[in-house]
C-alpha cells in the first residue's frame, strides 16, 4: 500500500505526469530569487540545458554567464558568497563538479560559504550523450567533501522544494539533476525537509520483509518493484532518500533493524554513493544484509535512457531480483 501520509501524486503507476528533475530547479530557483534578492545564478555556457534561463529572464541583473569555464565559475561564486550573495552554479555534472572539484574544495568547502553546486544531466539517463557526459561519480565526489550537504531529488516537484530549501541553508550544497523526463511522484503537499527521508510505500505498517532505499528518479522503479513484490507476498517499505548527506540515520537504522534486509537503488556507481553511505552507517550501528542496485563499476555508453537503465541493471526487474537475493541471504544468516 502507499503510505497515506506521503501525499503522492495520483496515477503514479499507470499514467504519471512526466517532467525532468532539472525543470524543478528552473522553477525553484526563480522562487528562491523572488524570496531573497541575495540569490544569484551563474552558468557555464549552458543556460537552457541547466534551466538557468528562467532565472536569467526573471532577474537578468543577477545572472552571470561565465562561458566554458567551470573552474572560474566556482571561484567567482565563492567570492560572491563571501560578500553576502547566495550563488547557484550550474553546468553538466560531468564538469560541475567533475571539472572544477578542486576549486569547489578549496574556495567553497574550506571557506564554508553558501554556494549551491548544481550538477545537471547526471546518470546514464542523459542517454545519447554517452559516457563522457554521464556523470556517475558525482555523489561520491561531493559526499567526501566536509561541510557539503548532498541532495538528489526524486522528481521535479521535490526538486523545486529542495532548491528553495538549499537557498536558505547557509552552507555549501550539492544538488544532482537529471535531463530525461521522469515520473512526478510527489505533490506540493508532500513533506520535504533536508536530512529527513520520506517513506513512500509501506506494505505492512507493523512488519515489512525488506527495506528499499532509493534516490533520484529511480525511486519510481523502486515503487514499481514494491508493487510487484507485494503481489508475490513480500512486504516492502520504500524510502525516498533525497538527502544523501546528512543521512536520516535514525530512520534508516530503524527500518534496517525492523526488516533485517536492505536494498539500495541509485543511478550512480555503487561505490561511494547512496549504497556506500548506507552501508557505512549500518556497519557501525545495525549490521544488515544489503544488496546494491546501481552502476557496477562501469562507464556508460550512448543509448536511450530506458535502454541504458535496463542494460546496466537498474530496472524494476533488477530491484525485484535484488530484494529476493537479500531475503535469501537473511534466511541463510538466520538459519
Amino acid at each position: 500500500m502507499i503510505n497515506p501520509d506521503a501525499k503522492l501524486a495520483e496515477n503514479i503507476f499507470d499514467k504519471p505526469a512526466m517532467a525532468s528533475t532539472r525543470e524543478g530547479f528552473g522553477k525553484g530557483v526563480v522562487e528562491a530569487g523572488k524570496a531573497d534578492e541575495r540569490v544569484v545564478v551563474l552558468t557555464a555556457d549552458l543556460a537552457e540545458s541547466t534551466q538557468a534561463h528562467h532565472f536569467q529572464k526573471a532577474f537578468p541583473e543577477r545572472f552571470v554567464q561565465v562561458g566554458v569555464a567551470e573552474q572560474n565559475m566556482a571561484t567567482v561564486a565563492a567570492g560572491m558568497a563571501n560578500y553576502g550573495k547566495i550563488p547557484f552554479i550550474t553546468s553538466y555534472a560531468a564538469f560541475n563538479p567533475g571539472r572544477n572539484w578542486e576549486q569547489i574544495r578549496t574556495t567553497i568547502a574550506l571557506n564554508n560559504v553558501p554556494v549551491v553546486v548544481c550538477g545537471m544531466h547526471a546518470g546514464v539517463s542523459v542517454g545519447p550523450d554517452g559516457a563522457t557526459h554521464q556523470a556517475l561519480e558525482d555523489i561520491a565526489m561531493m559526499r567526501a567533501l566536509p561541510r557539503f550537504t548532498v541532495i538528489s531529488a526524486c522528481d521535479s516537484e521535490e526538486g523545486r522544494k529542495a532548491t528553495i530549501a538549499a537557498a536558505q541553508l547557509g552552507t555549501p550544497v550539492y544538488m544532482r539533476w537529471g535531463r530525461e523526463k521522469s515520473p512526478v511522484m510527489t505533490t506540493a503537499e508532500t513533506p520535504f525537509e533536508i536530512g529527513k527521508l520520506n517513506i513512500l510505500w509501506m506494505s505492512d505498517i507493523h512488519k515489512s520483509d525488506v527495506a528499499i532505499f532509493a534516490t533520484g528518479p529511480l525511486v519510481h522503479n523502486a515503487l514499481l518493484a514494491a508493487r510487484e513484490l507485494e503481489k508475490d507476498g513480500v512486504s516492502v517499505v520504500v524510502a525516498n532518500v533525497h538527502t544523501i548527506k546528512p543521512l536520516d540515520e535514525e530512520t534508516i537504522v530503524s527500518l534496517a533493524r525492523g526488516t533485517g534486509a536492505v536494498v539500495t537503488v541509485e543511478e550512480h556507481q555503487i561505490h561511494g554513493g547512496l549504497g556506500g553511505a548506507i552501508a557505512e552507517l549500518l556497519s557501525a550501528k545495525a549490521p544488515t544484509p544489503i544488496e546494491f542496485v546501481g552502476m557496477q563499476d562501469k562507464f556508460g555508453q550512448s543509448g536511450t535512457a530506458a535502454e541504458l537503465i535496463e542494460h546496466y541493471g537498474m530496472g524494476t526487474s533488477h530491484i525485484i531480483a535484488a530484494a529476493k537475493r537479500v531475503l535469501e541471504r537473511r534466511s541463510t544468516i538466520s538459519a
